[in-house]
């Protein structure tokens, strides 16, 4: 019988460290996005997906980005799901990702498991790792829960044995998710039952995919003869599958450059994409039609393809590719979710033996029929079937708790969401503030030395905002809701009026700040960041909020002096940041292109040479190669190259 037991993994891990603590009220910073170009040669239903609600903003989400690169050793809780055939380990404290899927009987790995806990900025807002079975929901990239806690819990299983629930509030689109894991006696495929659900009167934009890392050393099958290809240069264009432009692009090693294809996988035929070895061993996924899409990720073999493996992992331990499987053709999509509905599906994951090589067709087919064989398609669909009535079912022992925001919704909307509890137990500190505002009509007061909290900025709560009592940190987060409302004429007069009597300036003169640069007013812009910033080191602790808070202003601050021509004034704040903060590597960067504002060149040349390392660069990030290329024509040195396309130099 399937069992599920508790766990802990050591390994080399870096620290999340804390959050950056200023509102994102930049326009998201995304590199899946198509070149007007390509929109009319699109499907209709797709490129209508496409312009439907894409995500504008990372509000009410904080950016996480306090982490570096030291890797002492870690302890991380793991769950452990297991039957007489396969082994899951699951990790609920960082997104519910399945690191290992072990088959038992020949002891092989099925999924390219990472041997360290590495975070990179590659979640929509940051810190996000490679490897394993990841469950992204929300809007178009890496989910914001990719390094956050999940709810857990054991379930009854169809079969009678145990189930795996995972469960969690999206944020971005206000929506509960959960994921039901189980083996049945003597099944070689993990299933996961997935459900996503509107609560709301009203359609929300969904999002969902399931991305699956399998070394890169295979061929990867999928039942479509077309693929969309998009790569970093932002062009979505349809392509042969699988030779195009001389080569066959189903081994993910014969692409130079980093690229996406998303199968064009016929209406009528089943779902499902495998990645197998020379010997024809590997992993399928397979799951019912409303999983529409597939997809290959390839890195390349290009320099900036092999630094980013690197980067993710430690050198020497391989590369991997992603087999992926969502809702739709593409992943630059969304999908329109009806009022108080809900949306769900079966997926399986397990092992495949085929003969990877030979013609196209010849290829499919055969693999096909080990995957009806292995897992006939109405099996999947019977398992689905069996599974759904027990979707509701209330879960047990508790396994791991995940975040308050799930439960603060639930009190304030009175919601019924069988199967998913938000309990008032989870209700934590971020969440206090809120609670107040709903049960007592107005925000408390922060401590002296407080930075502001979390902001939210759905409607309910907006609407609670501007009719609780006109305080200073109403004002701030009302303003910061309006913002993200898209009212920034209204956004400015609140932020504007708090600033009379708010014992702090500096949260309110950077949100001005922004609004400044975003308006195209940057020498205001610039006098409001030196403001900012003088007003914080009045009142700044030394705490790890507060050197969070030191970092993320300081390096707006003196970019926006920089921008303003203001050299002098940046190297002021940069003086002012500390030596610490000043080390991190997104400030060595800084300090690089604050030398070369300065004329000095060969010591903005020097900060390159100490070998420091941007611990959050930003996927398709191209700021390293810009500046090295203002400072020498020498070509970029490969530790730096973290290009992802022809021209990102």
């Amino acid at each position: 019988m399937t069992t599920i037991r508790r766990e802990v993994l050591t390994l080399p891990a870096a620290a999340l460290g804390t959050d950056n603590p200023l509102p994102p009220l930049r326009p998201l910073d995304e590199a899946h996005r198509i070149d007007d170009r390509d929109r009319a040669a699109l499907p209709r239903d797709m490129a209508r997906q496409i312009d439907y609600e894409p995500l504008r903003s990372l509000l009410p989400v904080r950016i996480r980005d306090g982490y570096d690169r030291t890797r002492p050793p870690g302890r991380i809780e793991a769950l452990v799901i297991e039957n007489d055939r396969l082994r899951a380990t699951v990790l609920p404290a960082l997104g519910g990702r399945v690191a290992s899927l072990h088959h038992k009987p020949t002891g092989r790995e099925l999924l390219y498991t990472n041997p360290v806990f590495q975070p990179a900025n590659f979640a929509l807002n940051g810190a996000w790792f490679s490897g394993g079975i990841e469950w992204n929901i929300g809007a178009t990239g890496h989910t914001t829960l990719s390094c956050s806690p999940l709810h857990a819990a054991r379930v009854p299983a169809p079969d009678g044995s145990q189930m795996l629930r995972l469960w969690e509030w999206e944020r971005l689109r206000d929506l509960p998710f959960q994921i039901d894991l189980w083996l049945p006696e003597g099944s070689d495929f993990l299933y996961a039952g997935v459900r996503i659900r509107n609560p709301h009167e009203r359609p929300v934009p969904t999002y969902w995919w399931s991305n699956i890392a399998v070394p890169e050393e295979r061929r990867v099958l999928a039942p479509a003869d077309e693929a969309w290809h998009f790569g970093y240069e932002r062009r979505l264009r349809r392509v042969p599958v699988p030779l195009h432009d001389g080569a066959d692009r189903t081994y993910p090693l014969n692409s130079t450059y980093a690229a996406d294809y998303f199968y064009e996988v016929p209406d009528a035929r089943r779902r499902w994409i495998a990645a197998l070895d020379a010997h024809g061993h590997g992993l399928v996924q397979t799951s019912t039609d409303v999983l529409r899409g597939r997809k290959l990720f390839v890195w390349g073999t290009g320099p900036g393809g092999r630094r980013w493996q690197e980067w993710l992992t430690e050198p020497g331990t391989g590369g991997y590719c992603e087999i992926q499987a969502g809702l739709v053709r593409t992943q630059l999509e969304h999908v329109r979710l009806e009022a108080e509905s809900e949306l769900s599906w079966l997926e399986a994951y397990g092992p495949l033996d085929a003969d990877p090589d030979g013609e196209w067709h010849t290829v499919l087919r055969g693999a096909e029929e080990r995957l009806e064989t292995a897992l006939p398609r109405a099996g999947v669909d019977a398992a689905y079937a069996a599974w759904k009535p027990h979707a509701d079912t209330e879960p047990g022992d508790s396994l791991a708790t995940g975040s308050g925001w799930g439960a603060l919704e639930v009190l304030r909307t009175g919601w019924k969401l069988p199967g998913t509890p938000f309990e008032e137990s989870t209700l934590g500190d971020a969440q206090q503030p809120w609670l107040h505002l709903l049960r007592a009509g107005y925000l408390p007061e922060p401590g002296t030395h407080e930075p502001p909290g979390d902001t939210l900025v759905a409607r309910p709560w907006r609407d609670m905002l501007e009719t609780a009592p006109a305080t200073p940190v109403t004002e701030y987060h009302l303003g910061v809701a309006q913002w993200h409302a898209g009212d920034r004429a209204q956004a400015e007069r609140s932020w504007e009026r708090a600033l009379a009597t708010a014992p702090a300036g500096w949260p309110l003169l950077r949100c001005l700040a922004v609004a400044d640069q975003e308006g195209g007013h940057h020498e205001r812009a610039a006098d409001r960041y030196a403001e900012a910033f003088d007003d914080l080191c009045e009142r700044r602790g030394d705490d790890e909020r507060w050197t969070a808070v030191t970092a993320a202003l300081g390096r707006e601050a003196v970019e926006a002096l920089l921008a303003a021509g203001r050299t002098a004034d940046a190297r002021t704040v940069w003086e002012r940041l500390g030596p610490a903060v000043r080390a991190r590597g997104r400030l060595r960067l800084t300090e690089a292109g604050l030398l070369l504002a300065e004329g000095r060149h060969e010591e903005a040349r020097a900060v390159f040479g100490d070998g420091f390392e941007v611990a959050d660069l930003r996927e398709g990030e191209e700021a390293i190669g810009r500046l090295w290329a203002r400072l020498c024509p020498e070509p970029l040195p490969t530790r730096l190259d973290f290009r992802m396309r022809p021209d990102g130099d």
